[in-house]
């Protein structure tokens, strides 16, 4: 997994639960927006990385936390892949 400049892991990109109903686009202005099943945007808001460690403050003023290791992000009780981009 590559880090950025200031070391914190690289996490800009789409992330997605192995059945592919939870879908988490992290943005690189540091915003996110999940899709949960049919339902876009079904929550967004902005996240922070420090480290492999992400922060996450929903709109609606929900937090959550979130840990990369191994490439596999675990966000709360969630198992996010980092999806790959078709060749």
């Amino acid at each position: 997994m590559a880090e950025t400049e200031d070391g914190h892991v690289d996490v800009v990109g789409m992330w997605v639960t192995e059945d592919g109903h939870i879908r988490q686009e992290l943005l690189p202005d540091g915003r996110y927006d999940e899709a949960r099943g049919d339902r876009a945007s079904a929550y967004t808001g902005r996240y922070t990385v420090t480290g492999s460690h992400l922060e996450y403050v929903d709109d609606t003023g929900f937090t959550a936390t979130g840990d990369i290791r191994d490439g596999v992000l675990y966000h709360e009780h969630l198992v996010l892949y980092r999806e790959s981009n078709p060749s």
